[in-house]
């Protein structure tokens, strides 16, 4: 039987709601072991840039609540905005209840159509995963300057242009504007924060939403974790923040219609975990 306090599962944790104790009426996150990748050679690769869940790594859950809650409280002190109120548990955090950018469906009568339930925006400090298969006139790990992407999430996510959702109401011209400067200056912290630690962040993705008893104003939502960031170690820019070793790192395949890439250099998250906490 469905626990009726359950708001929302996703690939990487579940969301519920409080209902007594010192926090009724807040959200309850409860981070889960199932992690994403791919599969290669019949066995589960584990990457946080992939959507699709292949597997379970015990504990992976405690580690992304503790990851998230140093990066919510680093936003805090840096003056940046988030749902965060408190952990509670090693897997478990309490966050106030937001409202993720959405759009409700305009025609249902039409079959296959479907609402907008959130929207994730990704940020690239260079390019490679799916930004290179998607432009392989670029070369691999070129400094990209945080451009940041938008995307509808769902069993498979999206990716849907500024300009869509501006012309389909989802978002006006303004909220995009604040939603990309709000992105930008959140993945410079994480940026600086990992590059203190002689670390590299290649790219990542947040969530964004409103303050459901808030202003209005569009905050960072859900999390800052492993399952969302992808780091490399030994990033050597040049003066234009390319990096110098691409030639070394990125490896690329065609077969079949389809392209692959992937970072020699790029770590897993135990490896960076382990420095932060």
């Amino acid at each position: 039987m469905a626990d009726p306090k359950l708001i929302y599962s996703g690939k990487s944790k579940n969301v519920y709601h409080l209902t007594e104790g010192p926090y009724a009426g807040k959200y309850r996150l409860v981070f889960k072991d199932d992690a994403t990748g791919y599969i290669e050679n019949g066995k589960a690769v584990f990457d946080p840039g992939y959507d699709t869940v292949v597997g379970e790594i015990p504990g992976k859950g405690a580690i992304a609540c503790r990851f998230a809650t140093y990066f919510f409280k680093l936003l805090k002190e840096k003056g940046v905005p988030s749902h965060y109120i408190d952990t509670i548990k090693d897997n478990e955090m309490v966050v106030e209840p937001a409202i993720p950018l959405n759009m409700a469906v305009e025609s249902p009568e039409f079959p296959g159509s479907a609402p907008l339930l959130n929207l994730e925006f990704t940020w690239r400090n260079n390019a490679t995963g799916s930004f290179w298969r998607r432009y392989p006139f670029v070369r691999p790990c070129k400094n990209i300057h945080k451009v940041v992407e938008a995307w509808t999430k769902g069993d498979t996510d999206i990716l849907i242009t500024m300009e869509a959702l501006e012309e389909t109401g989802a978002m006006n011209s303004d909220e995009i504007t604040q939603s990309i400067a709000l992105v930008k200056r959140i993945a410079e912290i994480v940026s600086q924060e990992f590059t203190s630690k002689n670390l590299h962040v290649i790219d990542g993705k947040f969530e964004l939403g409103r303050l459901k008893y808030g202003d209005g104003k569009i905050v960072i939502i859900d999390e800052i974790s492993p399952d969302v960031l992808r780091v490399c170690r030994g990033y050597s820019p040049d003066p234009e923040g390319n990096c110098k070793l691409y030639g070394q790192c990125a490896v690329t395949n065609y077969s079949d219609g389809k392209r692959t890439i992937k970072n020699r250099n790029q770590i897993p998250a135990a490896d960076f975990v382990d420095i932060f906490l």
